[in-house]
């Protein structure tokens, strides 16, 4: 059942400035590239404890701290690997039954 709205997506670091931005940046081009419609925003993991997303993005000492509160988190360990991160996406929007 594919997903019939918009998702909610949070880049998480541990400041929220710099490499939850680029994160975020390669977050919009993996979900170009997968045709999702998707709304990314970037915060620290204090901020993010205030959210309720469908996904978090971030590096493991971070999404650990936070993974109860999305139905999918992902961890990565470069910011910048859009290909990476893109199949990483479609594994588990696949799994949701987000994507075909």
């Amino acid at each position: 059942m594919a997903l019939d709205r918009q998702l909610e997506i949070l880049a998480v670091c541990g400041v929220g400035m710099g490499s939850s931005l680029m994160l975020k940046m390669t977050a919009e081009d993996a979900l170009r590239s997968l045709g999702v419609d998707a709304r990314v925003e970037n915060a620290d993991v204090s901020t993010a404890r205030g959210m309720a997303p469908d996904v978090i993005i971030g590096q493991g000492m971070h999404t650990s701290e936070i993974a109860d509160l999305a139905p999918v988190v992902i961890t990565i360990s470069d910011f910048l690997d859009t290909d990476g991160l893109e199949a990483r996406l479609r594994e588990r929007f696949t799994e949701q039954g987000w994507l075909p």
